[in-house]
């Protein structure tokens, strides 16, 4: 028997350390499976399906083996969760001599200087800001780690977030007079001391790019990585592979040196003016986009002629701007940076002005009031796959939605893993007698344009069906705003809304509430785990295929044409796939929860490829008749309740 099988065994060290643990055959394969790819120093990817317990799975291995080891993530909730609870547990069990680190992202954590700057402007500031920065402060004296998620005056301000957090670009590293007292260097010096470091997967990539510019490096060497939720890794490694450029960023650069000559800088009023028309001129470029939120093709865009003109308004102030600030170099640390910001801000936006590269995709996104530029790669897999063959450790990529038909090809392909072993853990779970699949009858077709009506006639019916919670999955925001629209003041509990307070106080009014309705986008369709009657019924507006308007999906489209590959059934389809299989996954979390999942998309159905989404799906019963849906549904609700009792 090896090391880690001896652990979960009847009479191991998890069955004397955790109370109520039950082995399971498809944990110790996956630990097994685990354990060989950190010896060998291999790559793994694991889909293991909800129920599979892949989190210790992983955990055991990767503390019994010799090395460090880096644990990714894909949400702040789950490495808060491995790193407070999961991994003591464990380490307490196997390891008691391991350190364990959480390094998280640079805005995580408090800027004491930035604080120190803030409130020497605090009269610039509204009450509530000024008030908010004293409640700060005041945790500044008490916290051990700096870490701003303790802070709830600082949830849903992201102004306020940025005003006493840094960032990469106006963080003055080792110059900053309060260097040895940063929250964020301390943190990597504890990372750097520990045997497991937890971090998440935008924390890790944008390591690896500064890595690979050869200026630094915040996540240690290791011996083996492990990605959890690992479905996200390609989209989010694609990213870091590219450069983008903020309206904020430019803003940001203005407002400081606007700052510098009211403090300390006061005769550079020249620099203040240049300042203010840049900023102005910035606030104009984001006028000729759409007030509401959008993303767009940028190569597009950039050829409209208003587009031109004012682009090259704002390169000419920048250039300006610069020339006027660079007469300060030398007189102060903090211009000298932001000198040196604003000539590679300028950099990189002439480099997003040549559109015509190729092999890549040039593409915007907007806020409320800004906008970010991105070149973003077509592909990843060269370079990463690369990284992973010549690297000396082991690589495990693990997540509950990684096959399509239980293959691989989409995932690997996309990462440039073709020499991975791979693994597919089928879920414990009864899915036949815990969960119903319904595909209702007579809906109007996914594109018509009065479907809300139907739609909420539906979850209407469902949710006063359900004594239990009411997911409320959503493909487009304005989907879900006219829906939710129709459903307000029409049910007898409460209604939940995304964008209506943060992600976690939704989920926790949700849980608490036990019968509550809660409408969402894709934030909601994964790394949510409400358990029990909490959540009952999953329902599912239509089939989630990326928006036809999404840049960076009609670029891989058009390369995929270009190369003769069929894009719809290689890109399209599984990655519609992979999304539904998460949206689904969101209902049965536990042995004894039961539930009804509707999918209001008769494409499942009529198309033929229908059948492929289906066979992704557990395994679960299936109707055509919600009322045959409504019936399991409280027949199931009243089993849970006698067995309970």
């Amino acid at each position: 028997m090896s090391k880690v099988a001896a652990v979960f065994t009847p009479e191991g060290q998890l069955a004397k350390a955790i109370e109520g643990f039950q082995p399971r055959d498809a944990q110790l394969t996956m630990a097994q499976a685990i354990e060989k790819s950190i010896r060998k120093k291999g790559t793994l990817v694991v889909e293991a399906e909800t129920g599979t317990g892949k989190t210790f799975a992983y955990l055991a291995p990767v503390l019994q083996a010799k090395g460090k080891a880096i644990i990714s993530t894909g949400t702040k909730a789950l490495q808060e969760q491995l790193y407070h609870r999961d991994l003591p547990t464990l380490r307490a069990a196997l390891a008691p001599e391991k350190v364990i680190a959480l390094l998280k992202g640079r805005s995580n954590y408090l800027c004491t200087h930035r604080l120190e700057q803030a409130q020497l402007q605090a009269s610039q500031f509204n009450s509530e800001t000024q008030t908010k920065l004293v409640k700060v402060k005041r945790w500044s004296t008490q916290t051990r780690d700096g870490d701003i998620g303790e802070l709830v005056v600082l949830q849903d301000d992201p102004q306020l977030t940025a005003l006493v957090t840094s960032t990469k670009d106006n963080c003055l590293g080792r110059e900053c007079p309060n260097y040895d007292d940063c929250y964020l260097v301390k943190a990597r010096d504890e990372a750097k001391q520990a045997d497991v470091v937890v971090v998440n997967h935008h924390l890790f990539f944008a390591d690896l790019a500064i890595k690979d510019t050869g200026f630094g490096e915040i996540i240690p060497e290791s011996d083996m990585v492990v990605f959890d939720e690992a479905h996200q890794v390609p989209d989010i490694a694609s990213q870091y592979f590219g450069d983008s450029l903020s309206s904020r960023q430019l803003i940001e650069i203005a407002d400081e040196v606007q700052r510098l000559c009211l403090t300390e800088l006061k005769d550079l009023a020249q620099a203040a003016q240049m300042a203010r028309i840049l900023t102005q001129v910035v606030r104009d470029w984001r006028l000729q986009f759409p007030s509401d939120p959008t993303r767009g093709n940028w190569r597009d865009k950039r050829d409209d002629s208003s587009m031109t003109e004012v682009c090259s308004r704002v390169a000419e102030k920048l250039t300006l701007f610069i020339d006027v600030i660079k007469t300060a170099r030398g007189r102060h640390k903090e211009m000298d940076s932001l000198i040196e910001r604003a000539e590679e801000a300028y950099d990189l936006w002439q480099q997003l002005m040549q559109t015509d590269q190729t092999g890549y995709s040039f593409w915007y996104e907007t806020t409320v009031r800004h906008i970010v530029l991105h070149q973003t790669p077509l592909s990843v897999a060269k370079r990463f796959g690369n990284l992973v063959k010549h690297s000396d450790r082991g690589w495990v990529f693990t997540s509950a939605t990684l096959s399509v038909n239980e293959k691989f090809d989409y995932f690997v392909n996309r990462l440039g893993l073709w020499d991975a072993e791979t693994l597919v853990l089928a879920s414990p779970f009864d899915f036949e007698h815990q969960a119903m699949l319904c595909l209702p009858r007579y809906l109007p077709p996914a594109n018509q344009f009065n479907r809300d009506q139907r739609l909420a006639q539906l979850a209407q019916q469902c949710i006063e069906a359900n004594q239990g919670g009411t997911f409320l999955l959503f493909t487009s925001h304005s989907m879900l705003k006219r829906v939710a629209n129709l459903l307000d003041e029409k049910l007898d509990r409460p209604v939940l809304v995304q964008g209506e307070g943060s992600k976690r106080s939704i989920l926790q009014k949700f849980t608490d509430a036990g019968n509550a309705v809660l409408l969402g986008t894709s934030s909601f369709w994964e790394g949510v785990d409400v358990r029990g009657a909490a959540l009952r019924c999953v329902i599912i507006d239509k089939l989630p295929f990326a928006s036809p308007d999404d840049p960076l999906l009609n670029a891989r489209v058009e390369d995929a044409k270009l190369r003769g590959v069929d894009a719809f059934h290689t890109i399209q389809l599984p990655e519609a796939i992979i999304a539904l299989k998460q949206g689904a996954g969101r209902l049965i979390r536990d042995q004894r929860d039961s539930g009804v999942l509707i999918v209001c998309d008769d494409r499942l159905v009529t198309r033929q490829y229908g059948a492929r989404f289906i066979k992704s799906l557990p395994p679960m019963a299936r109707t055509r008749d919600l009322s045959r849906a409504m019936l399991f549904l409280k027949d199931t609700y009243n089993e849970t309740n006698l067995a309970s009792h």
